[in-house]
């Protein structure tokens, strides 16, 4: 299924710079990892503190498979946040090898933020990540309760009390406790401003400019599978993949008049579910195409052309086969 449409808004990106090289004494650099269950507010955190989207948002739970990096610049430091998925108890293969990939990364950075979404209560799921952090004995931790626009001054005053009493009881301890809004920007300055000072000092380690050092094949992959995940059934999410088989510039284009062409491939589970992906001769894939490729073209400041296809690729999730060729 192919879609593009003639208008569109396109929004550029910063160039990236001179590779990074001294700068002043006292600079800080270093990285961070935002954790949580699923759904807990990470991702959104990271678009708000890098000022730009850089990862995918959406209320599907298990929405990031990868650990994208997103690059916080400032005059005094740079932050690398490492956005990675939510902590979970795996019932699938895929499950068991992200839940790898998320306690790899906290043993390599800097600091770990565990987030707490301030309008669902302490659970289950909090105390088995916070327990399974406490298996990392060297790496910084702090709390951050986030989504704080959607409770009352009362609620945060309790949620904060109960996340400090989960660190007692699990004898963990926060370097800090901050409560951030990232839709609203409440306390994100203070948030990085904090995170700044736990970083030690160092270089840069990227060039001015770069906001993430994820391949825009992959983030162009992650923006597809947004697209996909609104307004799909609860069971639906879990079993898509987004391949993205081919990007290239079209030949014979004028510079002044340049266009992207991307074919990509939407994998999942079950016919049942591709033909819900399609939908009635093709509407549902004609708007996911529309929607991805706002955003494709809004990242990388050039017209889009996108030809999507869905197939099958049966119980990918439990298929180690399956999910070398899909990147997991």
């Amino acid at each position: 299924m192919s879609e593009h449409d003639k208008d569109f808004d396109v929004t550029g990106i910063a160039p990236a710079g001179p590779l990074h090289g001294l700068r002043q004494d006292g600079f800080r650099s270093g990285f961070v990892s935002f954790v949580g269950r699923p759904n807990a507010g990470k991702s959104t955190l990271t678009n708000a503190l890098v000022g730009t989207k850089v990862v995918i948002t959406s209320s599907k739970p298990q929405t990031t498979r990868t650990v994208v990096r997103g690059i916080v610049h400032r005059d005094d430091a740079q932050l690398v946040l490492v956005d990675t998925p939510g902590l979970h108890r795996p019932r699938t293969l895929l499950g068991e090898r992200l839940n790898d990939l998320v306690m790899t990364t906290w043993a390599e950075v800097d600091v770990v933020a565990v987030c707490f979404p301030a309008n669902e209560k302490i659970g289950p799921g909090d105390r088995f990540i916070v327990n399974e952090l406490g298996k990392v004995r060297r790496t910084v931790k702090i709390a951050v309760v986030t989504k704080t626009d959607l409770v009352t001054p009362e609620r945060l005053a309790e949620h904060l009390l109960d996340v400090a009493r989960l660190g007692e009881e699990t004898s963990t301890t926060w370097a800090e406790v901050v409560p951030v809004s990232a839709v609203s920007g409440d306390q994100v300055t203070l948030l990085a401003d904090i995170l700044v000072g736990m970083m030690p000092e160092g270089p840069p380690l990227y060039p001015d400019g770069d906001l993430t050092d994820a391949p825009e094949e992959t983030i162009v992959a992650e923006f597809i599978r947004e697209a996909t995940l609104e307004g799909v059934r609860d069971e639906l999410p879990h079993s898509i993949a987004v391949v993205v088989e081919e990007m290239n510039l079209r030949e014979d284009r004028p510079e002044d008049k340049p266009l992207l062409d991307v074919y990509a491939n939407v994998y999942v589970e079950r016919d049942s579910q591709k033909g819900i992906l399609i939908g009635h001769k093709g509407s549902r894939l004609r708007q996911v195409g529309t929607a991805a490729r706002k955003q494709i073209e809004a990242f990388l400041g050039t017209p889009v052309y996108l030809d999507l296809h869905v197939k099958v690729a049966k119980d990918w999730q439990r298929d180690p086969r399956q999910l070398r060729k899909l990147g997991f």
